[in-house]
């Protein structure tokens, strides 16, 4: 690759400038899973992404899952996964897993790569500060999930604690209720619900594929806008189905209660989160 000229650096950052003032001291909720998690390149790409942008001022939040590492656990351990619609099914050895996996093991690793990325970032999960707090959840029809968790309060006392500190929180989506006990709750879901009490700029959901497609197998049909009042016709047309109807829910989810943008995108692309921030462009599509 040719070196890139100075000239071209300073015109660069002139481009980045506006968007940089536009969030700068304002929140942005980054939930971080799928390929983006797993892949070294682009798990170093999105550290070293977080910790520019919390240097030019801009208060980033990153809500984290950790799917295939608790898969991984269990199979070690010869407990097998259960999913019901798409929500894993969690008994008591499961939560347990759930519990170990992602507040301590991948929330761990993950505090530790920012530093190694010279960013300063505190590892926090729903049961800290009661941050999250949350009663049992059943499916649409009233099938029992176990302990998986519907959020019905936020603290965000925790997270706004950990940035006035000048920290990146770091936070682990497993919840609590008043009786003590603790539940898993979907990674996408808790970081719209987050976003809306810190009344984010933005939130941004990596993802493994490019954003909502008009057309599935066709990465040339990508919707780059969507207003929140469409998403129902576009569901009737079959555009927004499968795995991709949690996900948009959650984007509007957020944007009603308050967040300026809720924006899918492509984590598989190094550097989705900065060009997505800091260009006219962006990337993926964006809830408004």
């Amino acid at each position: 690759m040719d070196k890139i000229s100075n000239s071209d650096k300073s015109q660069v950052l002139i481009d980045a400038l506006p968007y940089i003032q536009k969030y700068s001291d304002k929140v942005v909720v980054v939930k971080y899973g799928g390929n983006a998690m797993t892949n070294k390149e682009l798990k170093d790409a999105v550290m070293t992404d977080i910790v520019l942008l919390s240097l030019v001022g801009i208060k980033v939040v990153l809500v984290h899952g950790g799917g295939p590492e608790i898969n991984e656990m269990l199979k070690k351990i010869g407990h097998e996964s259960r999913f019901i619609n798409g929500l894993r099914y969690t008994d008591e050895t499961t939560i347990d897993i759930v519990k170990m996996v992602l507040a301590g093991k991948v929330n761990k690793e993950l505090v530790q790569l920012l530093a190694q990325h010279k960013g300063s970032a505190v590892g926090l999960c729903g049961i800290d500060g009661e941050m999250l707090v949350a009663e049992k959840k059943t499916t649409e029809d009233g099938q029992d999930l176990g302990y998986v968790g519907e959020i019905t309060r936020v603290n965000t006392k925790p997270i706004l604690d950990a940035l006035s500190n000048g920290n990146i929180p770091v936070i682990a989506t497993v919840a609590t209720d008043s009786k003590g006990n603790t539940y898993n709750i979907n990674a996408d879901t808790a970081a719209a619900r987050i976003a809306a009490e810190l009344g984010a700029e933005s939130l941004i959901l990596m993802t493994d594929i490019a954003g909502l497609l008009r057309d599935k197998d066709d990465p040339s049909t990508l919707i780059p806008k969507v207003q929140v009042s469409e998403v129902p016709f576009l569901k009737m047309q079959g555009i927004i189905s499968g795995g991709m109807i949690p996900k948009i829910e959650c984007c509007v989810e957020a944007v009603r209660r308050g967040v300026k943008g809720a924006v899918i995108i492509d984590g598989r692309v190094p550097h989705s989160i900065l060009i997505e921030i800091l260009s006219n462009e962006g990337i993926g599509t964006q809830f408004v």
